[in-house]
């Protein structure tokens, strides 16, 4: 898991937040108490961490919210999701993505809400091939978010 941080981070995108010091122990509790709405910092929503490995690698993760915040609601989305750099162009993102979705409406979310930016064009296709049907187009401060409803 820590080769996967360390792969994400060099394109300043976050694995997993594990806090300087936790274990992985740790990490698993705070996972399990976000899932059942304990222990959530401020501007957090209850959600759940799944990871993704393919005979025993890792090869990326998603990010389950089942409720939206504004920030959620305007850039992030019910599901983020991200696969390590050295396993893309795999199908892995499109997995991913199908399998959170089953957790999301197992979590009580119908309407699923998925963001990617827009010049990630394997992130688009892999929300396209789960039947996300773009609303538009955000600007950010940074690039542009495309915003896809999956229903």
């Amino acid at each position: 898991m820590l080769t996967a941080q360390g792969e994400l981070a060099a394109e300043s995108f976050v694995f997993a937040f594990l806090r300087p010091g936790q274990s992985f122990v740790e990490f698993v509790r705070m996972v399990d108490d976000h899932r059942h709405g304990r222990s959530i910092d401020h501007g957090w929503v209850e959600s759940t961490w799944l990871l993704a490995d393919v005979d025993g690698v890792v090869v990326g993760r998603s990010s389950i919210r089942f409720e939206l915040n504004d920030f959620l609601l305007s850039q992030g989305g019910h599901i983020g999701y991200a696969v390590r750099p050295s396993h893309r162009r795999r199908g892995y993102a499109t997995e991913i993505l199908r399998q959170s979705l089953v957790v999301a409406r197992a979590g009580g979310v119908q309407d699923v809400l998925v963001t990617c930016d827009d010049d990630n064009v394997g992130s688009v296709r892999a929300i396209e091939a789960n039947g996300g049907v773009l609303e538009n187009v955000v600007e950010t401060e940074n690039v542009p978010i495309r915003r896809y409803w999956i229903g």
